[in-house]
């Protein structure tokens, strides 16, 4: 059975060359965001001390303001990072549609991005190569996959991204809604493929500030604050949690 089990997970990210004073003084005044930590250096606790488990069938929403740990939450269950403390297991085939560009390599071109990625996701370099047409004419970049993609524009590398990422069916699947995905043509494209891959994924889970996406897709919820676990379960008493902070937020700006 897939599934996700967060066992007090930590995630502290260093901040190298930083002005501490500086940073002493937006600590002060974010309310948002993972906290700062100066203690032996400018550290990001970007998520802190979290316990939750995602079963198969579950269609999890992540929910919280900017900087609220949403994205980082999807690269640590993805494994793009380790946990500094605590644990990640994960039971299951995994996709993740998070920042193009992501894992690949700027001097590779196009299709050797593609044939690494899709290794790392599993499939073999033949399964890979069989494919190529497919790929070309899924994200119609033609010969620019021949090239490196360091000479690829922001549109044209989310195509061979999520391309890419959406070659296998995966048991657990991690979008980003802040995503995007280039122009009118390809969005429509990529909405057809990715809604095809969410009904038949055995978990999803979406990063989101929507509350009508989180609710026509999920059965479930969690809200992040600070990179802390505020709120998990149904969607509608996670929202209620979430109008609640964004009521506090606002109080506070005007006092």
């Amino acid at each position: 059975m897939s599934h996700i089990r967060l066992n007090k997970l930590s995630l502290h990210l260093p901040i190298f060359d930083a002005d501490s004073r500086l940073l002493r003084q937006v600590i002060f005044k974010r309310r948002t965001g993972g906290k700062l930590s100066l203690d032996g250096g400018v550290v990001v606790k970007a998520l802190e001390d979290i316990t939750l488990s995602i079963e198969e069938g579950d269609r999890v929403g992540i929910v919280g303001h900017n900087g609220a740990g949403k994205s980082t939450m999807l690269r640590a269950l993805a494994g793009v990072y380790a946990p500094t403390s605590g644990s990640i297991e994960v039971e299951g085939k995994i996709s993740a549609l998070l920042s193009p560009g992501l894992g690949m390599d700027a001097e590779d071109t196009g299709f050797e991005n593609f044939i690494n990625i899709g290794v790392m996701l599993g499939l073999t370099v033949k399964e890979l190569q069989s494919r190529k047409d497919e790929i070309a004419e899924f994200t119609e970049l033609g010969e620019y996959l021949a090239l490196p993609v360091r000479t690829y524009s922001s549109g044209m590398l989310l195509r061979l991204a999520f391309a890419a990422v959406t070659i296998i069916e995966p048991d657990i699947l991690l979008l980003d809604e802040g995503l995007g995905a280039g122009d009118a043509r390809f969005a429509k494209r990529a909405q057809e493929r990715s809604t095809g891959l969410m009904e038949r994924a055995k978990i999803l889970v979406i990063a989101s500030h929507s509350e009508s996406i989180v609710s026509d897709l999920c059965n479930k919820a969690m809200l992040l604050e600070q990179g802390r676990l505020v709120a998990y379960g149904d969607v509608k008493s996670v929202f209620e949690k979430y109008n609640e902070l964004n009521a506090d937020h606002v109080g506070a700006h005007f006092e």
